[in-house]
């Protein structure tokens, strides 16, 4: 389908129209410009912590390009390969050191002729979980899969809360006790939240425990988006990519709290940048590496945004990969590697 006046261009624009706001209470931003022969991002200096975090003194990747909205990046410990999908084209891709990106998925979410109604039919988010299968959020399914990654086959997690379909579930994580944490936003469906195929009243935030019981966490986000765990699993990071409130969220999980606590605010971060908050990851010290407007923001353990990687678009996801250093970017039509100077949370082979 056409890629126009979708999420991406309506809420990538909100900076340009004046609903970003100035660095007030930053020091003004230090841009030095790392290339290869394959890539270039910027790396814009909040902080000068920034630099004991980021490489960029070593060379920058640019692993495949061409994308109309690249998301969802996922490392395979066993193969050694990243996934990532292409929501509106509705494929999922491969890369494997030495390789071309080769598709993976096609369809990655839902067969073209069953698409009506949904806007973004293909699989959004991809994680893969501990048992070494692959969870897929899959828009045009409305559902949480999982794969076997050795024999293709595919099959449902859960669809439903409360006997009502979820409206596009978006992005996923996993504790190290198997329960899942996913956030499920309406961007999936034509009209998004006018859809008539919407059932749920309230875009959540959800948790599957590994007995298959299902609980809401939060209803009071706008737009949930992306959603990491920090890495004492203590607590639930929840980005929103709302241009009203451009935030990333917390939740403590070792409470009986049930409201989500501001921690983070992008807008000192938008103005002349496309993009909004979206997918994130994490390292094993905390910080957080937020992917949104104009790259990857890099913020400390206690919310005090360090720099920029930036990528000089609107940038959806990002996770760490290889041997744990190597962090790779979906920046809209790009699939990009950097490497870091911290490792990431999770287990890696290198």
């Amino acid at each position: 389908m056409a890629y126009q006046l979708t999420r991406r261009s309506l809420l990538s624009g909100a900076a340009a129209s004046g609903l970003g706001l100035g660095l007030s209470g930053c020091m003004g931003p230090v841009s030095r410009q790392s290339s290869s022969a394959d890539a270039s991002v910027s790396w814009e200096v909040f902080d000068n912590r920034f630099s004991d975090i980021v490489a960029s003194d070593e060379p920058t990747r640019l692993l495949g390009e061409g994308y109309q909205w690249a998301e969802g990046p996922a490392w395979d410990r066993d193969r050694k390969k990243l996934y990532f999908t292409d929501v509106p084209q509705n494929r999922a891709f491969q890369w494997r050191e030495g390789e071309a990106v080769q598709t993976f998925l096609d369809p990655s979410g839902i067969a073209p002729d069953q698409a009506t109604g949904m806007r973004e039919p293909g699989a959004n988010g991809l994680l893969q979980s501990r048992d070494g299968s692959l969870l897929i959020c899959n828009h045009g399914r409305r559902a949480v899969e999982q794969m076997d990654l050795t024999s293709g086959e595919r099959s449902t997690i859960v669809a439903q809360y409360n006997g009502k379909r979820f409206n596009s579930p978006n992005d996923i994580i996993e504790a190290a006790d198997g329960t899942l944490y996913f956030t499920d936003p309406p961007y999936g469906l034509e009209g998004l939240d006018a859809s008539p195929l919407k059932e749920m009243t309230k875009n959540g935030v959800y948790r599957v425990r590994p007995d298959g019981e299902i609980n809401r966490l939060i209803d009071t986000m706008t737009f949930p988006n992306g959603v990491v765990l920090s890495p004492d699993e203590s607590t639930l990071f929840i980005s929103q990519s709302d241009p009203k409130a451009p935030q990333i969220r917390t939740l403590a999980l070792t409470s009986e709290a049930s409201q989500s606590s501001l921690w983070f605010d992008a807008s000192p971060f938008m103005d002349g940048h496309q993009g909004l908050p979206d997918g994130m990851a994490v390292s094993t010290a905390g910080q957080v590496f937020l992917a949104g407007p104009g790259g990857v923001l890099v913020i400390d353990q206690t919310g005090v945004c360090l720099g920029r990687i930036g990528t000089g678009r609107a940038t959806a996801n990002c996770t760490f990969g290889e041997d744990g250093r190597t962090l790779f970017i979906t920046a809209q039509d790009r699939l990009l590697a950097v490497r870091t100077k911290v490792r990431g949370a999770g287990r890696f082979k290198g």
